[in-house]
């Protein structure tokens, strides 16, 4: 079974954390889901960028316009002057440059069967105990 897929142990679900090691953000947020005890399998985006077909289905998931699953503070995105671009690039145009490089999408994300968390948000973390 790939890392992309939701796995269950023990009747639990088991998250699958997608994160870039050296994040900080990442670094984290992960921390933090060990010490809430959940359980999650980690996919490391640069070894793993999501699918094109991925990011659709977290992008329905998660009720986000696609922008917001953009690392905007990321040298990439600065470098291609998405910036700029952003409101001329259609969703499949955005979904393919996604799917492009991992170090274009916000980190981390923390996806199950139903959810997902772009982002590090420590409250939304607080309510998976």
């Amino acid at each position: 079974m790939d890392n992309g897929a939701l796995l269950y142990k023990g009747g639990m679900c088991v998250y699958t954390f997608i994160c870039y090691g050296k994040c900080s953000t990442c670094q984290k947020a992960r921390r933090h889901l060990e010490e809430l005890n959940v359980s999650f399998v980690v996919r490391e985006i640069k070894e793993e960028n999501p699918t094109v077909e991925e990011l659709k289905e977290w992008c329905a998931m998660s009720g986000l316009p696609l922008r917001k699953f953009f690392n905007t503070s990321g040298i990439k995105y600065r470098e291609l002057e998405l910036s700029k671009k952003m409101d001329s690039l259609s969703d499949e145009e955005k979904l393919v440059l996604l799917a492009s490089d991992g170090m274009l999408v916000k980190r981390p994300l923390l996806v199950s069967e139903d959810t997902v968390i772009v982002g590090y948000r420590s409250d939304v973390y607080e309510g998976l105990k």
